[in-house]
């Protein structure tokens, strides 16, 4: 994986709605100011539908290219100018894909019987109270749907998040056989790097938690280094205690660091760096960093351990997460409680859903330190294509899904992005994400600077090369500096 700035995008939602528009946005044009301004791209689900019950999460046909974007020479053409990533979407699989219907029609007598599990497939001997309540959850309610088959037997099947997604068994021959085709078609297509989604979720076990599981740690060595023999590194998503993280770490290639977010915001509300320097100090450096995905802003990883009867602590206290999520809704004028638990039907119980720059009551200056933040840490950094472009909540589409996550999730037309490009936001946020990728002291050594508890202070260093970001979290007095080839250091002020 390239040391500089990706960008996570979907396809049809960052203007032009195709991969050929995609391309020609992120690759051509002598004056286009987003051109080789990443190293990678993260292209959220394309597959066949991207329109399902969860914005291609959900997918029918994994190995097909939704006809709407496009196709896999276009896929492959985008990769010859820039490294993708995609998702390999494990833990489930859409009740509509041609494996589950064959599944509904056939029963028992289908190739696919026992790809997809059922409440007896997992507890063979009957489930208890007790069981089912040890499995952990990551929205309200039990894993389980009730349905008819078309054959007319009923079954009662795993699905782990929406009832539209029906969990497969990985360990099951066709689901092998399933999983392993995706990665065929990815590594012909020139792909790079996937990305395990609700990998966490993909091993079930009667009597345990069913997530993150040693089982499932199995599951993930083994999965990745099919997927390195095909020339593909791989990135797990798992949501979790910030100690499971550091332990997932040292088992994978690359894991994201969701702690960042919360702890950035928690630094700016409370006025002191003293949670996120202990982060800092601690955290694995195999680490994507992000500041705002897809997904809403997690509020578990840097909380106590929900899993842990003694209570784990996290990273910070229990009230002070409680109002830091206030914070959030007040900052974003209470936008984001309307997208968030009860009042959104993707009820996400570790998540707030807001764009990054709402969160922060929409200061372009806050939000600048925080990208600056987030590119100095060690680890690849990636920025959200609503985030690169300073977007704002999304109320309008939020109010015609009534999907929480949708807030963040606007879809641009070209003008409304040539119009984001050309504010100075934007363009000094272009600046720093070219001076990440381009300075050669981010390929040295890192060190985290002794300061007071306000403040924060990174620096790198490679030979003569430097760069160091300093921060007061109260006052927002900062310095950016950093050296040129024989000339003085330059710096850089924010927001201002």
């Amino acid at each position: 994986m390239k040391n500089a700035v990706q960008l996570i995008t979907y396809v049809d939602r960052f203007g032009g709605g195709d991969l050929k528009a995609l391309r020609q946005r992120l690759c051509q044009g002598q004056n286009n100011p987003l051109r080789q301004a990443f190293g990678g791209v993260h292209l959220l689900p394309f597959f066949y539908p991207i329109d399902g019950a969860d914005a291609g999460f959900d997918p029918i046909d994994h190995t097909q290219v939704d006809p709407r974007l496009g196709d896999w020479q276009d896929v492959h053409a985008l990769g010859q100018e820039v490294d993708l990533m995609a998702d390999v979407i494990v833990n489930h699989i859409s009740a509509d894909s041609p494996q589950f219907q064959d599944y509904s029609e056939h029963g028992q007598a289908s190739r696919y019987e026992g790809m997809f599990l059922t409440l007896d497939a997992v507890f063979p001997g009957g489930a208890s109270e007790q069981q089912l309540l040890a499995v952990y959850r990551p929205r309200p309610g039990l894993p389980l749907r009730y349905t008819t088959l078309k054959n007319g037997s009923k079954r009662i099947l795993w699905s782990t998040f929406t009832p539209q997604q029906l969990d497969i068994n990985v360990q099951h021959p066709e689901g092998q056989a399933y999983l392993n085709g995706i990665l065929q078609r990815f590594a012909q297509a020139g792909i790079r790097m996937i990305r395990l989604d609700a990998a966490g979720y993909a091993i079930k076990k009667a009597g345990q938690s069913c997530f993150m599981m040693p089982e499932t740690f199995d599951f993930i060595t083994d999965f990745s280094a099919r997927a390195r023999a095909l020339g593909m590194e791989v990135l797990v998503e798992i949501h979790s205690y910030y100690q499971r993280q550091i332990e997932i770490a040292r088992q994978v290639d690359w894991v994201y660091d969701f702690a960042l977010p919360p702890l950035a915001l928690h630094a700016f509300h409370f006025h002191t760096a003293q949670p996120l320097k202990r982060w800092i100090g601690m955290r694995p450096h195999n680490a994507l960093t992000v500041l705002d995905t897809h997904d809403g802003i997690g509020i578990i990883d840097i909380g106590a351990d929900a899993a842990d009867r003694q209570g784990s602590p996290g990273l910070v206290p229990p009230q002070e997460l409680d109002a830091l999520v206030e914070h959030i809704h007040n900052a974003s004028q209470g936008q984001s409680r309307l997208a968030t638990g009860v009042a959104a039907s993707n009820l996400d119980l570790y998540q707030v859903n807001c764009t990054f720059l709402d969160a922060l009551g929409g200061d372009a200056q806050r939000y600048l330190l925080a990208r600056a933040l987030q590119f100095f840490l060690p680890g690849v950094p990636q920025v959200y294509y609503v985030g690169l472009l300073g977007g704002r909540n999304d109320m309008a589409l939020l109010a015609q899904s009534q999907v929480g996550r949708d807030i963040n999730r606007h879809r641009y037309s070209p003008a409304e992005i040539d119009t984001a490009l050309a504010t100075p936001m934007v363009q000094q946020l272009l600046q720093l994400i070219r001076l990440r990728n381009e300075h050669p002291a981010f390929n040295g050594q890192f060190t985290l600077l002794d300061s007071p508890d306000e403040q924060l202070r990174l620096q790198w260093q490679n030979g003569p090369h430097q760069a160091r970001f300093d921060v007061d979290f109260e006052s927002l007095a900062h310095s950016l500096s950093f050296t040129q080839p024989d000339a003085p250091p330059l710096s850089l002020q924010l927001g201002g």
